[in-house]
């Protein structure tokens, strides 16, 4: 089992920035692709981000392309996503996700979920 904590939400103003974290416990960290998914009021969940075990791959939602990055240190078992240049349409929770495949992640069917943080974005 992987037990997957998000942190680093909050309420910004619309350009501001934020830095999610997702602490990952359990089996060896360093052994999953990771991600981040997110989930605004009324609608379905979508992919935002994703890396690979060693970083050496990343994918990004074409919606946050540019303004998102991310990045893991797997020395502390953390996965991080800055957010730049936010906008209100990036209200939503935002769930940390992990799976042994990077393609689990991309296509939200990974085996290990967070309880997600809010991201409120205000205009």
């Amino acid at each position: 089992q992987v037990q997957l904590v998000e942190s680093g939400g909050g309420l910004v103003q619309a350009g501001g920035s934020l830095k999610l974290s997702c602490a990952g416990s359990g089996r060896t960290f360093s052994n999953y692709a990771m991600g981040w998914f997110r989930q605004a009021p009324g609608k379905e969940r979508e992919f935002v981000a994703a890396i690979s075990w060693i970083a050496t791959i990343t994918r990004y939602a074409d919606s946050v392309k540019g303004r998102c990055t991310i990045s893991r240190d797997n020395n502390k078992n953390t996965v991080f996503l800055q957010m730049n240049s936010l906008k209100p349409e990036d209200t939503a929770v935002y769930y940390c996700v992990a799976d042994d495949r990077i393609a689990a992640v991309v296509s939200g069917t990974s085996d290990y979920w967070g309880q997600g943080t809010q991201v409120t974005v205000s205009s």
